[in-house]
Order: structure tokens, then sequence, then C-alpha cells
């Protein structure tokens, strides 16, 4: 009889069955597992090579964009190309660490469309990117890196950082990169100006508010407590005290005044005398960002007013293409005038767009950002597409023609 701690041993021969039946199991797991893989292989090899013959056969030397389907007809990803047979050939000839043959080893089906020129490809790929949101596209499809500083218009304006410019009203100034650099700035300049920073149905009552009863009120925050807000929540300022300090500010942000600069200099200075050297550095270091800032909006700015013309790019087999470009977005896209009535129509479209009226300052919701920095980027790598060639049209207009 054995005690509770002992343990049973079966007998050697049926040990060494038992072994074997386990062997026997593993191997045959082993062997349908090979067999699996092998037959997925050679279905994917079967796959691929009917997608090489198909774009071999039948794809051309021409500008376009492709997209890349899955089993379901999921968009992949989608590219573009001057050439797109050579392109799309490229990615059976890709090494097996590449992010191309990961793509065209998921690939069911491979489409393309062509377009009258590299411009028109360009464009193309990138609304394609933003609206069906390809699995391998990264470049366009995110929109959270950009922000805009937003000047509300309430009876006592806020600045703040926001995503987009959306149909709330006030100014907005972007893109920029970078909320976190941008939230810096707009407190660092609500500080030096005074302006409030509280929600947005906090109560306000200027100084020159009339009240019936005006009672004494102490401020609802501790920046206005300690004198770095105006507090024109508690009588702290009039309406023309508060709405010069937001003239400094819009002048800023324009591009037009270093008045916080100036403050914070000035602070700094102060600081350094009084042996304050941490709090000095701390204003150094703010008057740095508020400077990159203020380089970016005149940049911003400068870039915005030369991208503002009428466009015309000869295409593919004589396909030419006339873009209304204003402030770096492509508002039209009309083929290019033959007959003296199209130029007419042409002319009447780009007056339309380019003599509306708006506002100077008005940004863009975040995609739209990305389609003027796609736009800028374009016409930095292709200077000689912004050589004035007057288009032959009546009117003042900048027509610029991309050349052959």
């Amino acid at each position: 009889m054995p005690s509770r701690g002992d343990v049973r041993q079966a007998p050697p021969r049926a040990a060494s069955a038992h072994r074997g039946a386990g062997q026997v199991r593993g191997m045959e797991a082993t062997v349908r597992a090979g067999y699996g893989a092998g037959l997925r292989s050679r279905l994917m090899e079967s796959r691929v090579a009917a997608l090489f013959a198909h774009v071999r056969e039948h794809a051309e030397n021409r500008p376009g964009i492709y997209r890349m389907l899955g089993p379901s007809d999921e968009v992949l990803y989608v590219g573009k190309s001057v050439r797109v047979r050579t392109r799309l050939l490229s990615y059976f000839r890709a090494e097996a660490h590449e992010k191309a043959a990961e793509i065209i080893a998921h690939a069911h089906r491979i489409v393309w469309e062509y377009t009258p020129s590299e411009f028109a490809a360009l464009l193309h790929e990138f609304r394609l990117i933003k609206s069906q949101r390809p699995l391998y596209n990264v470049e366009h499809k995110r929109d959270r890196g950009h922000c805009f500083i937003h000047l509300t218009r309430e009876p006592v304006p806020r600045l703040r950082v926001v995503s987009r410019a959306s149909s709330e009203s006030g100014d907005y100034y972007g893109p920029f990169h970078g909320r976190s650099a941008m939230s810096e700035v707009v407190r660092a300049v609500s500080d030096l100006l005074e302006l409030r920073d509280c929600a947005a149905d906090t109560p306000m009552r200027l100084a020159d508010q009339g009240q019936l009863f005006p009672l004494k009120q102490e401020p609802l925050c501790m920046r206005g407590q300690l004198s770095r807000c105006l507090a024109p929540c508690a009588g702290g300022c009039t309406r023309a005290e508060y709405d010069a300090r937001v003239a400094q500010a819009r002048a800023f942000l324009e591009g037009t005044s270093d008045t916080p600069l100036t403050v914070l200099r000035e602070r700094m200075v102060l600081a350094a005398r009084r042996l304050q050297f941490e709090y000095a550095a701390e204003l150094r270091d703010r008057a740095e960002r508020l400077e990159l800032m203020r380089g970016w909006v005149v940049e911003l700015s400068q870039m915005l007013k030369h991208l503002s013309f009428v466009y015309t790019v000869p295409g593919h087999g004589g396909d030419d293409r006339v873009y209304v470009v204003r402030r770096g977005s492509v508002r039209a896209e009309l083929p290019a005038p033959v007959t003296l009535e199209q130029q007419q129509a042409l002319e009447a479209k780009a007056r339309e767009i380019l003599e509306r009226p708006e506002p100077e300052t008005l940004g863009f919701r975040a995609h739209e950002a990305q389609e003027v920095m796609l736009i800028a980027r374009w016409f930095r790598m292709h200077p000689e597409a912004l050589i004035e060639r007057p288009y032959q049209l009546a009117g003042p207009f900048c027509f610029t023609r991309a050349s052959r």
C-alpha cells in the first residue's frame, strides 16, 4: 500500500507505448501544419503570379494612381506614379523584408486609374487616402499633428488651441505642428497680455458695464487674483482696455507686432537684475518659443499669399488641365480651354474664386491644411512651375504654366 507521497509508476512497456503514440500524433500535427503552410504559400504564389501577369499585360507607363485591394476588396494601399506600369512591376521584385513585398503578399486585386499628369496623380492620391484610409498608407492618414490658434469672437475674446478651423466665428491662425508647443505659446501670450483663459460660459462683468447695484467682486480664478489676468469677470478692466490687449494679440499672431516679446524681454532683464536666474531662464525659454512661433506665422502668411494663381499643367496625350489655386488650396480643375467660349468660362470661374472675399486670417480644417502643405511642397520641389508665363486670357490674373 503506497503512502500518500508515493507516485505510481507505469510499467516500462506501457510508458514506452504512450510516448510512441504521442510522438506519432505530434508528427501528424507537424505534417498537417506544414502541409497547410505549404498550401497557403502555393496559393499566395499563384495569386501573386496572376497579379504580375495582369499588370504586365494591361498596365501602361502613364501618370496615374493605383490601389492594392484585399480579399473583400478593402483598400490596402494607394499609390501614385508617373509610370504606373513600371511602378507596379517593382512591387514584384521587392525583397521579403520590404514593405512592398508585404503589401503585394496580401493583395488580391490591383486596380489603377490614369491621370493627365503627375500633379493630377498627386491630388487624386491624396484625396483617396484621406477618404478611404488604407491600412498601409501613413503619410496622409493622420490629422492629429496639426492645430490652429483660435482668437474667439466672443464679447470678451480668448485665445485657445483647436484641432481644426470650424464654423465657430473668430480668427484662425495656422496650421501649426505640435499641439503641446502651441498650447505653451497661447498660455504665454495670454499671460503677457493678461487675456482671460477661462471657460466660454464664465460670466463677464467689465468695469464700464452698467449695473443697477454694482458690487465689489473678487476675480474668479487664480490668474486674476495674482494680477496675471485683467479680470474682466470682476470689473478689473473696461471694454476698451481689454479690446486693446486683444488687438495686440491679433497683431502678434499676424506677424505685425512684437509686443508680447517686448514685455517678456523686459521681465527677463528685471528678473536677472534681481538675481532670479531660474525665473529669467524660464522667461528666456518662453521668448524662444514665441520667436519660433512668430517666424512660422510670417512664413505661413507669405506662403499663402504667393499660392494664389491659375496653374496650367500639360497632360498626357494633350489632356491639359487648368487648376485654380487660392491660398494653397486647389479650388477648381477644368480642361484647358481651346475655344474662345471655354476661355471666357475659365476667366469667369477664376474671377469668381480669386476675387471672392475671404478673411485672410481664416485657417483650414486639418485635412485642408494637409492639402495646403502638399501643394506648397509641390511648388517648392518644382520652382520652375511658378515662373509666370501668362495664359492668353484677358484680365489681371497671375497665370502660370508648367513646362512639358
